[in-house]
C-alpha cells in the first residue's frame, strides 16, 4: 500500500503540472470522449510502476488497449486503473477529478488508491482493513453517516457532468433533500467521508470509474448496488460498462 500510495501521488503531480499550464491540448477518443495529455502521461507513470511492483498481475486500464476478453476472462487478479478521473472536470478547471487504482480479485475490488490532486487528499482501503484518509500527514479512519432511507432530509450527491432524466426521477422520490453536484469519483469519497447519504448513477460509467472508490465505500460502511440485481457491482464482465447503480451510505 505504501508503494501504492506514492505512485498514484506521483501520477497526481504529474497531472497537476499539465493542469497549471495556460493551454493544454485535447483530443478526443474513438467514442469521442476527451483525452490530454495529462491521462497519458498518468497512466504512463502507473503503468509502468505497477508493472515494477507486482510484474506478475495484469493490468487494465482506460488509457491502455483493451485485452480481448477471450483473454482477460481468465484473471484472476488484476489492476484496475484510471489514471484520470474527471477529464471533463480537469478541462474546465473545477478540481473535481481524481486519480484510481484498484486491485480486482474474483470480481470484486478488494484494494485500492484514490488521490485528488488539487485537494492533496489520498483515500484508501483494503478488504477487512477499514477506509482512510490522508491529509497533511495525518491519517484518519473515514466511516459514512448512518441514516434511515424514511428520513425526510437527505443528501443526495450527482453528477455535475451526467445529471439524466432517470437521475433526476430517482432524486425525486425523495421530497425534501439537499442535491450535491460533482465530478469523478469524488462523489463516492464524499459518502464514504460521511457528508452524503446516497448517490445514484443511472447512466452509463466504465469498470475503471468505480472500482477504486467502491472497496473505500464498502469499508467506511456504506455499499454500490446494482439499480437491477440488488447485488454489489462486479468487475472484468465481457463488457466493461457498468450497470446502472446506487451507493448508499450506512443504510440502516
Amino acid at each position: 500500500m505504501k508503494t501504492l500510495k506514492a505512485l498514484a501521488v506521483k501520477a497526481g503531480e504529474k497531472i497537476l503540472e499539465i493542469y497549471g499550464k495556460a493551454d493544454f491540448q485535447v483530443d478526443q477518443k474513438d467514442d469521442s470522449s476527451p483525452l490530454t495529455l495529462a491521462d497519458t502521461l498518468a497512466n504512463d507513470i502507473i503503468v509502468a510502476g505497477l508493472k515494477e511492483m507486482t510484474p506478475e498481475i495484469p493490468i487494465i486500464s482506460e488509457e491502455n488497449k483493451l485485452v480481448d476478453y477471450h483473454t482477460r476472462k481468465e484473471y484472476d487478479r488484476f489492476w484496475l486503473v484510471d489514471p484520470l478521473d474527471g477529464t471533463k472536470e480537469f478541462i474546465n478547471r473545477n478540481g473535481e477529478f481524481t486519480v484510481n487504482i484498484a486491485l480486482i480479485e474474483k470480481q470484486r475490488s478488494v484494494s485500492s488508491v484514490v488521490y485528488v490532486p488539487v485537494l492533496d487528499e489520498l483515500y484508501y482501503a483494503t478488504k477487512g482493513h477499514g477506509a482512510f484518509l490522508e491529509k497533511n500527514g495525518n491519517k484518519t479512519k473515514i466511516t459514512c453517516c448512518p441514516y434511515h432511507p424514511e428520513e425526510s432530509y437527505l443528501q443526495i450527491i450527482c453528477s455535475r457532468s451526467h445529471l439524466n432524466e432517470e437521475t433526476s426521477k430517482f432524486v425525486s422520490n425523495y421530497p425534501k433533500h439537499q442535491k450535491i453536484a460533482k465530478g469523478s469519483s469524488l462523489k463516492f469519497l464524499i459518502l464514504s467521508a460521511g457528508n452524503a447519504h446516497i448517490y445514484p448513477r443511472l447512466a452509463p460509467t466504465m469498470e475503471w470509474d468505480t472500482a477504486a472508490a467502491q472497496i473505500i465505500l464498502e469499508e467506511s460502511g456504506g455499499s454500490v448496488i446494482d439499480w437491477e440485481t440488488k447485488k454489489p457491482l462486479i468487475y472484468n464482465k465481457e463488457s466493461l460498462r457498468n450497470p446502472y447503480f446506487v451507493a448508499y451510505a450506512n443504510q440502516l
